[in-house]
């Protein structure tokens, strides 16, 4: 357990770079002009001016029905199943004098059928309103003037407010960032909801708000933001700020969108922009739909089936009984006197025949028509009904961590579950739980670390083998590697490395670097707890926060983030004690997902300048320099067997820099990284290629991303 007060973060200007310092130009030109016409005034939501813009409300409604809409499109629904609409014509033939029973025993089951099927729809929708309710009804602290903020629930929420969001807490509407508890305004962001992306990404207010960090700060705070109309692009957002008489451009990096969830930040505030429908997460949702399983679609066709021999037997029945209707007349006597026909005036009539045989073909559809299962659709309709409650109430599929249980918002498709049998995905996430493990290593040509993953025990399993590790004697090995790791994200094993013992090997000056680079190639953010003094660390991803712990429990601890210099604790290989250094930070070329890695520059405490990178093995080895192959073709070999075992690789790398190179790099990448065109993110990726060549290989890590539970590797043999 925890103990002691956790210190907190007031650091993070790694990030300054991502600041926006350059005039208008390029897509900025755009704003006032059509699809840029939004005009906010922020914390004057109640002003002339901003009463005159009528924007819509922050209330949302997610229902598929509403008290209008439900008869009406209810019925349409329903009449949408082909049994249906048969009965409703059967049940107003049964009206007319061809009917060989009561219309009341024709029209009841449908009406039955129909009642029960429209009271679940509307109970399910009254479910949905429900959940509306429950989101509308959330509280966020609202600024209402002095200085003074206050809880007011979300729908009441207005385009221009300033709002107050703390940590764990979702975002009320679609919020410019102002400012947050870091000094220089940068908040993490969970966008789960929106994009089911568990890493963290990063967002940072303008520097000109970023002082408004307390709540007396906003008492006279006012400002103009003029930006793109509502749409459904969730990475694009273009507008201006006026504050303090001077235009400060806006980003999707200023941008904080409704559903997202603040993380790893104490409080942030915010104006408000887009509000209810205009969000964007609701521009991108579409109304609930009218889902049919294949099991309704495959009923009807059977009904189609169904009908055609019912229809055959009709037709066929009145063509004969128009036939004998015709020859009925015998010397002026009725051969069958016996159905009365004296008193008929059609349906026996030899002289209309053939108006005699259509009538009997509707009265054959209508006698003939409980050969199309009305009670079908009910049975079906109370299963579904009875196997939601079991959804809802199934503890196998309660979520202990967040105490959800599962949530069934409608029973339409209930026989659609259980019927996956395999999925062919390009996205691990899709099965893992993201949640990353430091398992493996490859350095200076070396294979480290004998833990054993998923694969090689589900293989080993198959197989009916035991695994050897490195250094291990099979059954001793498996059993202990099927063991939980005590270090959440560290499940490393390997004597020849741990516990300082890498200094006695004969890379030992390649593992140094290798460690060292794990320890600074990053983003994280150190949480020192006072009482302990353990570091823990926040990361935008949970496989660069594997990486920091690695290289802490291998030596080399992060302990200390500043603006501009990084801390680590390592242990000197002469000494054998671990000694505090500091690093410089000059630049953070980030990943994204065309670049395929990440660089940091750095200036060490001789002076020295260093290009440190990591990446993708297809990028990586492109960019390795003549004298820094040496170990390219045993670490490829490594790479390969890591994938085997369904781990994500990663190529660790680095060089030395020259002042000159160091500076013209620095003047472009300044340069590029200030522009507010439309093509900054590629200006600034041309000029980080310049400078990410000829590194020289270290090795290559191997991670491994935990299944979810109940997932199991099917391994080919």
């Amino acid at each position: 357990m925890k103990t002691g007060r956790r210190r907190k973060l007031h650091f993070s200007k790694l990030y300054a770079f991502r600041r926006v310092r350059g005039g208008f130009k390029d897509d900025h030109s755009q704003i006032g002009g059509p699809g840029f016409s939004r005009v906010v005034y922020c914390n004057e939501s109640s002003s002339f001016e901003a009463s005159t813009r009528n924007y819509a409300g922050n209330y949302v409604r997610t229902t598929k029905y509403t008290a209008a809409s439900f008869l009406p499109k209810s019925l349409f629904e329903q009449f949408r199943r082909v049994a249906n609409f048969y009965f409703l014509v059967i049940g107003s033939l049964a009206f007319t004098p061809l009917a060989p029973y009561t219309a009341v025993s024709a029209i009841l089951p449908l009406i039955v059928v129909l009642g029960a099927t429209m009271v679940k729809e509307g109970i399910e929708d009254w479910q949905r309103k429900l959940q509306d309710i429950e989101v509308n009804s959330r509280k966020v602290k609202v600024h209402c003037g002095n200085g003074v903020f206050d809880n007011s629930e979300w729908r009441n929420l207005r385009v221009g407010d300033i709002v107050k969001v703390e940590k764990d807490e979702f975002f009320p509407a679609d919020l410019l960032l102002l400012s947050s508890s870091y000094e220089d305004a940068i908040c993490y962001v969970e966008t789960m909801n929106l994009d089911g992306e568990t890493n963290l990404k990063l967002k940072q207010a303008v520097e000109a708000s970023s002082f408004l960090n307390e709540d007396s700060n906003f008492r006279d705070f006012r400002a103009v933001v003029k930006c793109e109309d509502p749409n459904a692009n969730l990475y694009s957002f273009v507008g201006s700020m006026e504050f303090e008489e001077q235009q400060h451009p806006l980003s999707p990096q200023q941008l904080l969108l409704r559903d997202s969830k603040l993380r790893n930040t104490e409080y942030i505030y915010g104006a408000v922009i887009f509000t209810g429908h205009d969000t964007k997460v609701i521009q991108n949702s579409t109304d609930p739909p009218s889902k049919r399983s294949k099991i309704e679609r495959k009923m009807d066709k059977i009904i189609y089936l169904l009908f055609g021999i019912l229809f055959m037997m009709a037709f066929v029945g009145s063509i004969y009984f128009g036939i004998v209707t015709r020859d009925d007349l015998d010397g002026g006597r009725m051969k069958r006197w016996y159905l009365r026909p004296d008193s008929a005036k059609v349906f026996f009539d030899p002289k209309r025949a053939p108006m005699a045989a259509i009538y009997h073909f509707l009265t054959a559809l209508l006698l003939y028509s409980y050969l199309i299962p009305i009670s079908l659709y009910m049975s079906i309709e109370i299963v579904k009904v009875i196997q939601n409650i079991f959804i809802n109430q199934d503890p196998h599929m309660y979520y202990e961590e967040t105490d959800k249980p599962a949530r069934a918002r409608t029973s339409n498709l209930n026989e659609e579950l259980g019927q996956v049998d395999t999925i062919l995905s390009d996205k691990t996430g899709t099965l893992t739980c993201n949640s990353m493990e430091f398992i493996k290593c490859s350095v200076a040509g070396t294979a480290y670390g004998c833990s054993v993953t998923e694969v090689e025990k589900a293989g080993a399993k198959r197989n009916g083998s035991l695994l050897m590790g490195n250094g291990g004697d099979g059954a001793e090995d498996f059993a202990e590697n099927n063991t939980n790791s005590l270090i959440k994200g560290f499940n490393f094993k390997d004597d020849r490395v741990m516990g300082g013992k890498w200094v006695m090997e004969p890379h030992s000056d390649v593992l140094q670097k290798f460690f060292r680079l794990l320890a600074i190639c990053h983003t994280a953010l150190p949480e020192i707890d006072e009482g302990t003094g353990k570091v823990s660390y926040e990361a935008e991803s949970p496989d660069e926060a594997a990486f920091v712990i690695a290289a802490r429990e291998l030596g080399f601890e992060f302990f200390k983030r500043t603006q501009t210099n990084i801390s680590v604790n390592e242990l000197d290989p002469i000494s054998g004690k671990k000694l505090e250094r500091s690093y410089k930070l000059l630049n953070v070329l980030e990943f994204n997902s065309t670049r395929k890695r990440m660089s940091v520059i750095i200036r060490d405490e001789e002076g020295k300048l260093f290009l440190l990178s990591k990446g993708a093995d297809s990028v990586m080895f492109q960019r390795l320099g003549k004298n820094g192959r040496k170990f390219e073709e045993e670490t490829r070999g490594h790479v390969n067997e890591y994938a085997d075992a369904g781990l994500r690789t990663l190529i660790l790398a680095y060089s030395e820099l020259n002042e000159e190179r160091y500076k013209e790099f620095n003047e472009k990448f300044t340069e590029a990284k200030n522009s507010v065109s439309a093509d900054r993110e590629t200006r600034i990726d041309e000029v980080a290629d310049m400078i990410e060549k000829d590194l020289i290989l270290l090795g290559a890590t191997a991670v491994e991303d935990k299944l979810q539970h109940g997932v199991s590797w099917n391994v080919l043999g």
